[in-house]
């Protein structure tokens, strides 16, 4: 199976201060992939250069094989079928949950557009049908702002969904739930990951040992290790750099 995201050789510079030191990462259709490591380890700035949010130094990040990304912005980025969700939810608190999903429709990129436009009955399905994806179904004619803090996390996965990516970045998504929240949200991933691959960086290890197949372990800038999250744990490195010491890892 070819890889539906390649990342070559990455390498950022911050005036003088490298980032991410010559990162190769892979992501296969329709894949969870967890990224981990220490604070400063560049897991996000990997994140925003595949997003296109921050420029390389040199490298290249391929999507399907033969699209290079690194020098579009990052609107052309998304319609090309790559979004992101931030950590902290970007939601409009006053209008209603269905409204939310209704601005974020494919090819409507405004408030104006939307209000002036009717939804087809199909547009509608495909609201109705992702607010039970999501678990907002009963919640649809709510203000937004109303939500509890787990749901605007749905919410806005939601609204990435609604561009039909084809692979969808989440920044520490569970940040902030309870337990039971953290569940959902990992039962969600894995749903999505049926026609979407989902690239995540996360520092609960707890949910990683629960919800990962595939873990890329960073640090300093570089790519420790991969593999599953038991062959992680027995990994001496990942020990010494992410805990400080030895024996078994996170």
């Amino acid at each position: 199976m070819q890889p539906i995201l390649s990342c070559r050789n990455i390498l950022v510079d911050f005036s003088g201060f490298k980032a991410v030191q010559g990162v190769d990462l892979e992501v296969q259709p329709q894949e969870v992939r967890f990224l981990i490591g220490p604070n400063g380890a560049g897991k996000t700035t990997m994140l925003d250069v595949i997003c296109g949010k921050t420029k390389v130094r040199s490298g290249e990040v391929l999507f399907q094989q033969t699209k290079k990304i690194t020098k579009l912005q990052e609107h052309e980025i998304v319609n090309l079928g790559i979004t992101r969700k931030f950590q902290a939810p970007s939601i409009f608190s006053k209008l209603t949950v269905f409204e939310n999903l209704e601005l974020s429709v494919k090819q409507r990129r405004n408030l104006w557009s939307v209000l002036r436009a009717k939804l087809s009955g199909e547009e509608k399905d495909k609201i109705v049908s992702l607010l039970e994806k999501i678990g907002l179904k009963e919640q649809m004619s709510e203000a937004a702002g109303s939500l509890a803090h787990g749901q605007k996390q749905w919410l806005e996965i939601g609204m990435q969904l609604m561009q039909e990516p084809q692979i969808l970045l989440l920044d520490e998504p569970i940040a902030g739930m309870s337990e039971s929240e953290r569940y959902k949200t990992g039962e969600l991933i894995h749903e999505i990951a049926d026609t979407c691959s989902v690239l995540i960086v996360e520092h609960d290890m707890e949910f990683v040992k629960n919800f990962s197949k595939k873990v890329t372990v960073m640090h300093e800038g570089k790519v420790l290790c991969e593999g599953s999250m038991e062959e992680i744990q027995q990994n001496e490195q990942v020990a010494e750099v992410y805990l400080g010491r030895r024996g078994k890892a996170c």
